[in-house]
């Protein structure tokens, strides 16, 4: 009885132990994503100043652009659209 009251706090600190050291060992500027340096998918997207107006990625053919999709409810999302937006 003893034993088990000491053996299961030990087991659930060496398996959060490991937890952390597998999580903090993982480089944080590499974002594994099977879509990274392929094309993104065709659209056509209305603009939000006109709506007859539409926006397709065709249209940035041989240009860097960054294309931000967020809901208005998310919080880091309405954080990070000032500095999206200086970058424009």
């Amino acid at each position: 009885m003893a034993a088990t009251r000491f053996l299961i706090p030990l087991g659930i600190f060496i398996g959060v132990a490991a937890f952390l050291f597998k999580g903090l060992s993982l480089d944080p500027k590499e974002v594994p994503s099977p879509l990274i340096g392929k094309a993104a998918p065709d659209f056509a997207l209305p603009l939000l100043s006109n709506s007859e107006t539409r926006f397709a990625n065709s249209d940035m053919v041989g240009k860097v652009w960054l294309l931000n999709v967020f809901a208005s409810w998310c919080g880091p999302c309405l954080d990070e659209h000032p500095i999206i937006v200086n970058f424009a």
